[in-house]
């Protein structure tokens, strides 16, 4: 497999981390960071805005993976790097809203 297709795949998890807490803060009604507010990435947007932003991050996240490369379930190199990539992302965002949020 080419390496632009692991860089993808590496990307997928980005994505597919970053859409989560969206999408979930979203759906359960309550305002959350995103880029859309003011500050930016700072201030809260609406459930509705983190529920659509949720959104479009999956929707990446699925280009990413099954419009790059010839992509498998199982435990493949693929699949790594999809997991590389979420847990690396979650990490720093972990990082980051510790910080933000002063917890």
């Amino acid at each position: 497999m080419d390496w632009y297709a692991y860089l993808a795949y590496f990307f997928a998890g980005v994505f597919l981390s970053n859409g989560v807490p969206h999408f979930v803060h979203g759906v359960a009604g309550k305002r959350f960071q995103s880029p859309f507010a003011s500050p930016l990435g700072v201030g809260e947007s609406s459930p509705l805005v983190n529920v659509i932003w949720g959104l479009v991050n999956f929707a990446i996240c699925y280009v990413l993976i099954f419009g790059v490369g010839d992509f498998t379930f199982g435990i493949t190199r693929a699949a790594l790097m999809v997991g590389i990539g979420a847990l690396v992302f979650a990490s720093f965002l972990s990082i980051y809203f510790e910080r933000i949020c002063g917890h």
